[in-house]
């Protein structure tokens, strides 16, 4: 069961232009960071929203989000799961809850630059063709000290896509039943039938820490199988 509290400005009428899914689960250390950034973009805040999945956090995550949701003028919109649903589930109650044309993911440990929603909504307004674009991110330790630059186009991360929402609608949304390495499976559906564009410039702050999912190497290994079993069935001859 979940609760939703929505939390929208008076003053935006209309529809925004992009939602962005942010999926949090025990993040009271980093959430404020993500929000923050995620407030100070140089798009206006009418012409996007913010819905966050507090999923069944036990810290002080709620306190947190708290902060920055002041119940009559906020662009934040907060789901509160009651239990812990696993983070295709949450994004996808985001993406459901969703009614703009685009959605990008970031994560709840990371942070962007303040012109990230800005140049991806760009990028994708003047190249039609594009069903979806991604930003190079720069890789960060825990105090924020840049670690190196990754690109997307090489070494892709889950997060910094902004997608065309009826895109993701018509594959289905993320399987639920992949708790890790959902990213790389979704990746496959979508690409079979839209494209990704790549756009060089590190708008995403991608947070390399010990509690990073990836890092838990067995459930990864597992998922790994689980995606290589799933798609090695598919394309069988």
């Amino acid at each position: 069961m979940s609760s939703v509290s929505v939390n929208q400005s008076k003053l935006n009428i209309r529809e925004p232009l992009i939602s962005v899914i942010v999926a949090a689960y025990n993040q009271e250390r980093f959430i404020g960071r993500c929000l923050r950034s995620l407030l100070n973009q140089t798009m206006p805040h009418q012409n996007y929203e913010i819905i966050v999945i507090d999923d069944g956090s036990n810290d002080r995550t709620q306190y947190a989000l708290e902060l920055f949701c002041d119940p009559f003028d906020s662009i934040i919109k907060v789901i509160k799961n009651d239990t812990n649903q696993g983070l295709p589930a949450a994004i996808n109650q985001g993406i459901r809850m969703s009614k703009s044309p685009y959605v990008v993911r970031v994560d709840s440990d990371d942070f962007v630059n303040i012109n990230f929603l800005n140049m991806l909504h760009l990028y994708l307004e003047v190249n039609n063709y594009a069903d979806a674009v991604a930003c190079d991110y720069l890789l960060l330790d825990d105090e924020e000290r840049v670690l190196g630059r990754g690109k997307s186009s090489e070494d892709p991360i889950a997060c910094g896509i902004m997608f065309h929402r009826k895109h993701l609608i018509d594959i289905g949304l993320y399987d639920e039943s992949f708790r890790w390495q959902e990213d790389r499976e979704i990746r496959i559906r979508f690409e079979k039938k839209y494209n990704i564009h790549y756009l060089e410039m590190p708008l995403y702050r991608y947070r390399r820490h010990d509690s990073n999912l990836t890092n838990n190497h067995k459930k990864m290994e597992y998922f790994n199988q689980k995606l290589n079993n799933k798609y090695s069935k598919n394309t069988k001859t």
